[in-house]
């Protein structure tokens, strides 16, 4: 009996997580094509093929699915995991040069790029989108690449202020390819340029902030 009650809790998380993010997918879907401010609960509910009670018992209201929309995004943009601590230039230039690939690679993903232009579109109506996609993913990198620098700080490695050459770093790694990608009159980059911007970066922030 306990068994079967377990096997029966365990399904009925399953299904309610499948509910969840058949939820949020036609969320994002809406979002992107109408609007966050013109976009309905109803609509999102019509989409996802579930009730009103349904759609707010399991994520929430219109806010907390945007949020949920980008947290989702957020946690591709973690330190990849099993990168060693920058304790020598080498494993530091490593470390860059693969946290700077995973960042333009899936910054660049298409639907990263469309909830930056929703965040744009909707600054003046919805300032709430713009302040989840800073407060939740653009915080994210910010956190990920500080840790970075304090600890090739820590290590003699590298001499500035964290934030400021987790700052620098981006900006070395973007240039203007982001607002070309948000703008739509440049082409997602492929491996081997992003391999480049990340080598390029790097080299330029070890020359910029490198120690002794």
């Amino acid at each position: 009996m306990a068994k079967s009650t377990s096997r029966t809790i365990r399904k009925t998380v399953d299904d309610d997580e499948s509910v969840r993010q058949r939820i949020l997918s036609a969320a994002f879907r809406a979002f992107t094509e109408h609007g966050y401010a013109a976009t309905s609960t109803l609509e999102i509910a019509t989409r996802a093929q579930v009730s009103k009670a349904t759609l707010y018992a399991l994520v929430g209201n219109k806010q907390a699915m945007l949020v949920a929309c980008v947290s989702e995004q957020a946690k591709r943009l973690q330190v990849p995991a099993g990168l060693p601590d920058p304790r020598d230039r080498e494993t530091l230039t490593r470390v860059l040069m693969g946290f700077g690939t995973q960042l333009l690679r899936e910054l660049s993903d298409p639907t990263v790029i469309a909830i930056f232009r929703l965040a744009i579109a909707e600054a003046l109506h919805a300032p709430e989108v713009a302040r989840a996609v800073d407060s939740i993913g653009a915080e994210t990198i910010r956190v990920a690449l500080q840790t970075i620098m304090m600890r090739a700080r820590s290590a003699g490695l590298l001499n500035g202020e964290p934030l400021q050459m987790a700052k620098r770093f981006i900006a070395l790694l973007w240039g203007d390819l982001l607002l070309g990608l948000l703008l739509d009159v440049a082409e997602r980059p492929g491996p081997q340029e992003i391999a480049r911007r990340a080598r390029e970066a790097t080299e330029a922030l070890l020359r910029c902030y490198g120690g002794a």
